[in-house]
């Protein structure tokens, strides 16, 4: 049985060989294929996961789950990873593993930036995707990170300056604090990034255009926008081999209801839209989301909220062009976006709800917070014998002189969860991602009879039914952009045998679920979650005829009848 080694990140070569172990051993569950390449060459991979011998996994419903669009959010395909191997290894044992695994399909790529994590897992610079040189592909003058010190780490670089705007807090030396409007006379400081000047004219320190600007994650169509509009978008929608491959892999994969992608950090569950408020969502869609991220605060204590109501990086802006909103506006997929790892509500920062989850402004926080949550945070570092924090340490920097390097660590305390929070952070979300796979459409196929109505003329009578909670179309945007095609009903007839009445072929459009059913008040809809069928045929007894139902989403049904 492959192991899993949640005490640390893996590399490329050991993903793909854990992944490739995975597949070997789970033949009957697991299949891992490469999606395409990326802009340095390496495999996408994705790993198709359900019980084979049951049906193929295009027969079912499925859900979507992935990681590193952002290569630095690792913790991310470190949950991906976990949920292949709690699927793996607990199906046959565990009812819900096994009852998704034999009824549905799950796709989860953990590395969809395998470019960018590789860079962020073996040097101590930060990429946000790919390595593609974006917007120039000369390097431009300015600061630009780089580990000054050559400690492996590439941190904070204080200043002395008079006009500078932070000084050392009075609480604790280690912690810089903004300096208040209107103080003088006191000892400031410029912040910088740890790094080196190119073009340096002796005086002016002005921060160097990033050589990997891409985010690929801002390069999907629905609401995309140029560099102008929305930075690291890309030339054009999809102009990347990353996020082409993830589109190509949804135009083969019509049976997707729901996707998890995974992020870091913040603690909360995030969901469409990102730049339009709640009311311009269909109300069943945005019941499903709502009723869905209840459910995932509860599995995983982090709260839930819209992109737009809760997560804006600038009030007066919106993000555009990502994933989870191009998969729901144009396919109607219910997506969600998880921030793991939060380390400032571990701190017991934040405003307690009565459901017991620390509520803040998640990107408020940043601009403006009282000193004490930074002592907090300290304290949290302290006690957990993290290595979240390197003390002020003075260097002879090359073109600034005297200079102190230290400050938080990014990599060791904000970006990524350190590894003795890693198993519970991936357990709790995975448990998230089957809740939401389960609230799948599932078609199923009850025969109600077969019975002689002459000499040799048998009527048959089905009925098609929706089990489970949404309905077959996934949802009223799907309805609405024609994202999904009607049910489509197939009787085969056996030699010898003819159609008396009824259509061989029929789109019988779609059936509800339960999805429609969950408002409290008000007349409720009822009979809409089944089909009858009916059928005359001709044949001698003992004959058998074939019947096979299919819905996009919902999954494919095939029964064989017998006459008589």
């Amino acid at each position: 049985m492959p192991e899993l080694d949640l005490s640390r990140f893996y590399l490329y070569d050991e993903l793909t060989a854990y992944l490739q172990a995975v597949a070997a051993e789970y033949p009957h569950l697991a299949r891992l294929e490469s999606i395409g390449k990326s802009y340095q060459g390496r495999d996408i991979w994705v790993m198709t996961l359900t019980h084979f011998a049951s049906g193929g996994d295009l027969d079912k419903p499925a859900y979507w789950i992935d990681a590193n669009i952002h290569a630095g959010e690792v913790t991310g395909g470190a949950t991906a990873q976990y949920t292949i191997h709690y699927l793996t290894t607990r199906y046959g044992s565990d009812p819900q593993v096994t009852r998704l695994l034999e009824r549905s399909a799950f796709y989860i790529c953990p590395r969809v930036s395998p470019d960018g994590v590789e860079q962020y897992l073996t040097t101590p610079h930060q990429v946000r995707s790919s390595l593609r040189p974006y917007p120039f592909e000369d390097e431009r003058e300015g600061l630009y990170p780089e580990d000054v010190d050559g400690d492996g780490r590439i941190l904070q670089m204080r200043v002395k300056d008079p006009k500078g705007a932070w000084k050392v807090s009075e609480k604790d030396p280690r912690l810089m604090r903004p300096r208040e409007v209107g103080e003088e006379g006191g000892t400031y400081y410029h912040l910088y990034p740890e790094g080196l000047i190119r073009g340096w004219d002796g005086y002016t320190v002005k921060p160097a255009p990033p050589r990997h600007g891409l985010d690929l994650n801002r390069s999907f169509p629905a609401d995309w926008g140029p560099e102008s509009q929305q930075r690291g978008a890309g030339p054009f929608p999809l102009s990347e081999p990353e996020t082409h491959a993830l589109a190509q892999f949804f135009a083969r994969h019509k049976n997707i209801n729901g996707m998890q992608a995974y992020h870091t950090y913040s603690g909360v569950i995030l969901r469409p839209y990102s730049g339009k408020p709640d009311d311009a969502l269909p109300t069943h869609d945005l019941t499903v989301f709502k009723r869905l991220g209840e459910k995932g605060t509860e599995l995983t204590g982090y709260p839930h909220t819209s992109v737009f109501h809760g997560f804006r990086y600038d009030p007066k802006t919106t993000l555009r062009g990502g994933f989870f909103d191009w998969l729901y506006e144009d396919l109607g997929i219910f997506g969600f976006s998880t921030e793991l790892w939060d380390v400032i509500s571990l701190a017991g920062i934040g405003e307690k709800q009565p459901n017991g989850v620390l509520k803040r402004d998640f990107i408020g926080w940043f601009r403006s917070h009282p000193e004490e949550d930074d002592l907090k945070l300290l304290q949290f570092n302290d006690e957990h014998g993290l290595e979240g924090f390197k003390t002020w340490t003075p260097f002879e920097h090359p073109q600034l002189g005297p200079v102190e390097i230290g400050g938080w660590d990014y990599k060791r305390f904000w970006g990524n969860a350190p590894a003795k929070f890693l198993p519970d952070i991936a357990h709790k979300n995975a448990l998230f991602t089957l809740l939401h796979a389960e609230v799948s459409p599932r078609l199923e196929l009850k025969l109600a009879r077969v019975e002689p109505v002459g000499e040799g003329v048998w009527r048959l009578i089905a009925v098609l039914e929706n089990t489970g909670f949404l309905p077959t179309y996934t949802s009223a945007k799907a309805l609405e952009k024609r994202a999904v095609e009607p049910i489509r009903v197939k009787l085969h007839l056996g030699e010898g045998a003819r159609l008396v009445a009824g259509e061989a072929v029929q789109e019988i459009g779609h059936l509800e679920g339960r999805s429609n059913k969950i408002e409290l008040f008000g007349a409720l809809p009822f009979g809409d979650q089944e089909k009858k069928l009916e059928w005359a045929v001709a044949a001698p007894a003992g004959s058998t005829v074939r019947l096979e139902a299919v819905a996009q989403r919902a999954g494919t049904v095939r029964q064989e009848i017998r006459l008589g």
